[in-house]
C-alpha cells in the first residue's frame, strides 16, 4: 500500500495527466518481470496439449511469444505516458500448467525509468494471442493474473 503522502506521479497539481520528467535520473540496467495466466476448460486444454499446443494458424505459443515481443516494443505507443525505451532484451517463456498456461515476461534496458508497463504489455499481449488463436474452441478462456512479479534497476526494488 502506498504512503498518503505519495502521490501519482503522471497527475500534475491541476489533477492534468502529465509525461514524467526523468531527465535528471541517472541511466541504470532496469529488469522487471511480469505475468498472465490464461485458463482454459478442460476439455480444451487436453485438446490443445495433446496437439502440442499446434492449431490450424501454426505453433499457438511461437504466435503468442512473438506477438509479446512485438508489444513490449511498442508499448509506449499503446499506454500514452510511458517514455520510448531502448529494449535490450524481451524474454517470454509459456509453462503449461494443469488447466491453463502461465506466461512469463522478462524485459530489460539501460535507461533512466523502469520497464514495468513493457513487461506487462509482453505478458499481457502474449495472452491475448493465444485467446485470439484459440477462441474458435470456446469461448470460456479466461486470461486472468496479470500482475507485475518483480523489478530492479530504479530506485525501488519489488519482488512478489
Amino acid at each position: 500500500m502506498k504512503e498518503p503522502s505519495q502521490k501519482l506521479s503522471h497527475v500534475d497539481q491541476d489533477g492534468k495527466a502529465k509525461m514524467v520528467d526523468v531527465s535528471a535520473k541517472n541511466v541504470t540496467q532496469r529488469t522487471a518481470t511480469a505475468q498472465s495466466v490464461i485458463k482454459f476448460p478442460e476439455e480444451v486444454f487436453q485438446s490443445l496439449s495433446s496437439d502440442q499446443f499446434l492449431g490450424p494458424k501454426g505453433s499457438i505459443l511461437q504466435t503468442a511469444i512473438i506477438a509479446g515481443t512485438m508489444a513490449a516494443k511498442r508499448t509506449s505507443d499503446l499506454i500514452p505516458l510511458c517514455h520510448p525505451l531502448p529494449l535490450s532484451k524481451i524474454q517470454i517463456d509459456i509453462f503449461p500448467e494443469e488447466n491453463h498456461l502461465k506466461i512469463e515476461s522478462r524485459v530489460k534496458c539501460e535507461g533512466k525509468t523502469g520497464v514495468e508497463m513493457e513487461a506487462l504489455t509482453a505478458a499481457s499481449v502474449a495472452a491475448l494471442t493465444v485467446y485470439d488463436m484459440c477462441k474458435a474452441l470456446s469461448h470460456d478462456i479466461i486470461i486472468s493474473e496479470t500482475k507485475l512479479m518483480a523489478k530492479e534497476g530504479g530506485k525501488n526494488a519489488f519482488n512478489r
